[in-house]
């Protein structure tokens, strides 16, 4: 596909006298995928997403508008814009969660209100009981009991683990998109270097994109298996740390 961005970003780099591997050094983008995008190879890099992440990146560098140039890649290779893409499978339902018609609550929501009942049911108990010499009321500015404590703890217990912890390190250099449960960009398809960290960052659940497979992700503090591929990859995370493998169109693109 023949278009004009590839020679506007040459042409900007030769008038600043800048050679190709100052640019790898200073965007983290191979060499390799600089030449395909300045000769306008699409084919040679890994996916759409990916590309137009690489020609923003590049452009910036070079004082241009990346955002435009991203979005004439966009325009020029067909892409669906993302307003009018589907919508996005909902996530899996935790076991235990509630599938009637009426609306699902998360774990967090039951520890609420089960928090709740507890404190109400107390309240009631420390009204309507009295001491050993028939005054009432002092019950209820009675410090609770260990059982008391021990429920509190419980619901404490609940709602911390209502959520799960995600911890990334690059292996190699790759390509990287992490969304929290509201759909933030935690990672915002950055290119991570080998031996660079990220997290550990705390949610519901996640959905993450890998430009490949040179990545080591621990959910929970477990190690994720990670397949060692070049093509790109993709999971959902939901609130149990289970890993679902997602399709190219399920993947998050941070763009």
């Amino acid at each position: 596909m023949e278009t004009g961005i590839g020679a506007t970003l040459r042409d900007a780099r030769n008038r600043r006298k800048i050679d190709l591997s100052e640019v790898e050094a200073a965007t983290k983008i191979r060499l390799r995928y600089l030449r395909a995008i300045e000769n306008d190879e699409w084919d040679v890099l890994p996916g759409s997403a990916y590309t137009r992440s690489f020609i923003r990146t590049y452009a910036s560098y070079l004082g241009l508008d990346g955002d435009r140039l991203a979005d004439e890649y966009r325009r020029q290779s067909g892409e669906v814009p993302p307003g009018e893409r589907l919508p996005r499978p909902e996530p899996v339902v935790a076991s235990g969660q509630f599938r009637g018609g009426g609306p699902i609550l998360s774990r967090g929501a039951w520890a609420a209100i089960v928090t709740f009942a507890l404190i109400a049911v107390l309240v009631v108990v420390g009204l309507s009981g009295g001491d050993e010499d028939g005054s009432p009321g002092r019950a209820a500015s009675a410090k609770p009991g260990k059982k008391h404590q021990a429920q509190q703890g419980t619901s404490q217990a609940q709602e911390i683990k209502s959520s799960v912890s995600v911890r990334l390190a690059a292996n190699a250099e790759v390509w990287v998109c992490l969304l929290d449960a509201d759909g933030q960009a935690l990672v915002n398809g950055q290119i991570l270097t080998a031996g660079a960290e990220e997290g550990p960052f705390r949610s519901d659940s996640f959905t993450v994109s890998f430009g490949n497979g040179e990545v080591s992700m621990q959910v929970d503090g477990q190690q994720a298996s990670i397949p060692e591929t070049a093509s790109p990859i993709g999971y959902s995370i939901d609130g149990d740390g289970e890993l679902t493998q997602l399709s190219e169109a399920e993947r998050p693109t941070c763009t």
